[in-house]
């Protein structure tokens, strides 16, 4: 069969279509043209002669399409991203079991930061021998936002070198050693070091869990799985407040912080061996050339019964697969010079460095740069809004309002999160990621409007120079009013920019996947460290009532930000979502 193949390399951002070429009679050939800076998929009719696109014994090799052929195949892809039809009204047993095992990495990321809340009134003096200062609290909560935000794009490395699995498995061992060092502390400095390891632990899993989730789910349900993550974060807060509530109440004061912070090696260990019997992600083994091992995953996760489904799966990530391959040839065609990570890879191990052509994809393709921008958007907004700084905090917030028992009060806020979360995981995929940012982030500004309202009519005392708090004088009205406030804020949180973000992984292609969700994440983690590291200064430099003032801006800001760029992606295969990107208006008058 005679075949054609022109390649135009005008630039070098890689764009790539398919298309059916001019040839008479029944020879289709493929056409490789260079016009853009994002890459256009359409495939051909097949011929037997055509090779497969990936090599192996379950290699699907049915040949690309032209795109008019779809209209008659409704076993092929879409010709324009739709919601991908239901096969089933929920999960099988097998999704919720991987969902499950892998979201134990968000209950410790919960009870992380929701136990540092009580071992900081519960720590007094023995850590160097003096009570904590302002500053001291400062850098021991934030110093794990710091270390993971190194982590978590050094993971997206890993997880394309090494796999998903392999990540959280590294993950839990650096939570174990970072958990027991917090316990046998004895002074700010150690605390510090424990509190860093276990940011590297969490900086990883926070990023490669909601991946890995997004990547085994049947499109329909990814929303409400990738929640689950999010719920398990929301669980761990809970179970970090409960348990340091009855260890301060009944615990030895001396060791009762040592115990809060030890537990958490418990679930990191279990998850380990849960690690240990789950499969890899059905998108890198395809990626990895294991197609044979992808297909029987992808079979578990849809129903072996259901074989056409398997197939058509497996087929649109075989196609992404052979695009990017063609990609990264014409950039590599269209540069004369080695990339810099190539001149690199002769002194560096190779799993270290992430591929050259990976960041001229993520940053040579408007598709990608934009998706890249509505990631790190959603995920600098989650934090700059000022919510872990209530939960890092609240147990020192409430105590400064002048409840007898801050520890105890903070705990309705982690069961506030953890029940609105439970919301979000009904509603992600029935009423859409964007419209629930967009309903929850202004009643999320009115939370924190009105907390800062109830600050105002609170003498407060702030600025001893000691610890940066001192008790309020009492005033129930106002102190109930500044929590009612902030269960207001938390709730609608939790509903929106608590789980959405953390959908990050449905906006980058397949060769930028882990990059670009490595990064987002990366953004998360240091606005997280900025939030930590200045709340109580704020506090005592603003006043709480300006400072609440402050992230209520924030959220107006993000409320208009993302109306402006965020498509709505639910109900669409990662494939198709990721396309969205490729309109002039990022995708919003397509799927709203």
């Amino acid at each position: 069969m005679a075949r054609s193949r022109r390649l135009n390399a005008d630039n070098d951002t890689g764009h790539i279509e398919y298309g059916r070429s001019d040839y008479d009679g029944d020879d289709d050939g493929i056409e490789l043209y260079n016009t853009d800076d994002s890459i256009h998929m359409s495939t051909m009719t097949t011929h037997a002669d055509q090779q497969p696109l990936l090599t192996g014994a379950d290699a699907d090799d049915d040949a690309l399409r032209h795109p008019d052929d779809f209209a008659a195949d409704d076993d092929d892809l879409p010709k324009h991203p739709q919601a991908t039809s239901s096969t089933s009204s929920s999960p099988g047993w097998f999704v919720w079991l991987l969902t499950l095992s892998a979201g134990l990495s968000g209950l410790l990321f919960g009870y992380d930061t929701g136990v540092i809340s009580a071992t900081l009134v519960s720590i007094g003096s023995a850590l160097s021998g003096r009570p904590l200062t302002s500053f001291d609290k400062s850098i021991i909560t934030s110093s794990t936002s710091l270390l993971a935000l190194i982590a978590s794009p050094a993971a997206s490395v890993l997880a394309d070198a090494r796999g998903r699995r392999r990540v959280i498995f590294a993950a839990d061992a650096l939570f174990v050693v970072g958990a027991v060092l917090q316990a046998v502390s004895s002074s700010v400095p150690v605390m510090v070091v424990g509190r860093s390891i276990v940011g590297a632990a969490v900086g990883a899993a926070s990023f490669v869990v909601p991946l890995y989730i997004a990547e085994v789910a049947p499109a329909e349900h990814r929303g409400r799985l990738v929640t689950v993550n999010v719920l398990f974060v929301t669980l761990g807060q809970v179970a970090a407040y409960v348990l340091g509530w009855l260890l301060s109440e009944y615990g030895n004061p001396d060791t009762a912080w040592r115990w809060m912070v030890g537990l958490g090696a418990v679930p990191a260990l279990l998850q380990a061996f849960l690690v240990l019997a789950m499969p890899e992600s059905p998108r890198w083994l395809v990626k990895a050339g294991r197609a044979a091992e992808a297909r029987a995953v992808i079979a578990q996760v849809q129903g072996a019964h259901d074989s056409a489904s398997v197939g058509g799966i497996l087929k649109q990530i075989e196609v992404e697969v052979r695009a990017e391959d063609e990609a990264r040839r014409v950039r590599q065609q269209s540069r004369p010079t080695p990339s810099s990570a190539s001149r690199t890879s002769k002194y560096l191990p190779r799993w270290l460095l992430v591929d050259g052509d990976t960041w001229a994809a993520l940053m040579g393709s408007r598709r990608n740069r934009r998706a890249l921008t509505i990631a790190c958007l959603l995920q600098g907004l989650q934090q700059l809004c000022g919510f872990n700084s209530l939960m890092y905090f609240s147990a020192t917030i409430f105590a400064l309002v002048g409840f007898d028992q801050p520890t105890l009060t903070a705990l309705t806020v982690a069961a506030t999160n953890f029940v609105f979360t439970v919301a979000a995981l009904l509603l992600v995929d029935r009423i859409g990621r964007r419209r629930v940012l967009l309903y929850s982030i202004p009643v999320m500004a009115l939370g924190l409007v009105l907390t800062a309202y109830g600050f105002s009519f609170l003498d407060l005392g702030v600025g001893d120079g000691g610890d940066g708090t001192a008790p309020a004088s009492k005033s129930p009205s106002s102190a109930s009013l500044v929590l009612v406030s902030i269960m207001i804020y938390v709730g609608s949180y939790a509903i929106g920019l608590g789980n959405v973000p953390w959908m990050q992984s449905e906006l980058f292609a397949l060769n930028v996947r882990s990059l670009g969700s490595g990064l987002s994440t990366a953004t998360n983690w240091g606005a997280n460290f900025a939030v930590g590291l200045s709340f109580l200064p704020l506090m005592d430099a603003l006043t709480p009532s300006w400072t609440f003032v402050l992230y209520a801006a924030v959220c107006v800001v993000g409320f208009f930000l993302v109306r402006a760029c965020y498509p709505e992606t639910s109900g669409l295969s990662l494939e198709e979502a990721a396309s969205l990107l490729d309109a002039d208006d990022w995708g919003i008058s397509r799927r709203r």
